[in-house]
């Protein structure tokens, strides 16, 4: 994901986080791979032949969902909080 700048990064991940040094979490991989999933769409509508970044697009789009699915398996409270949150409802 290095289409994010560091600092916007940041931001995204301590809005997500569930306690201080929290980088790791489900949570947090989804808000990540959701922001860099909105970048490349932009980038996309621009450039609509880019095959190799719609490729990209689509593997990260692929393991949102491996997040979102383990985090509906093993908390579905949290699952429900954090589509709520990123508004992918």
């Amino acid at each position: 994901m290095d289409m994010l700048a560091t600092k916007k990064k940041q931001k995204i991940i301590k809005k997500s986080q569930i306690h201080d040094k929290d980088t790791g979490s489900p949570e947090v991989q989804v808000a990540v791979i959701s922001a860099a999933i909105d970048e490349l769409a932009k980038h996309l509508k621009k450039h609509k032949k880019d095959n190799h970044s719609r490729r990209g697009l689509i593997k990260m789009v692929a393991d949102r969902r491996t997040h979102l699915k383990y985090l509906e398996r093993t908390s579905k409270t949290r699952y429900n909080a954090l589509m709520k949150k990123i508004e992918l409802v």
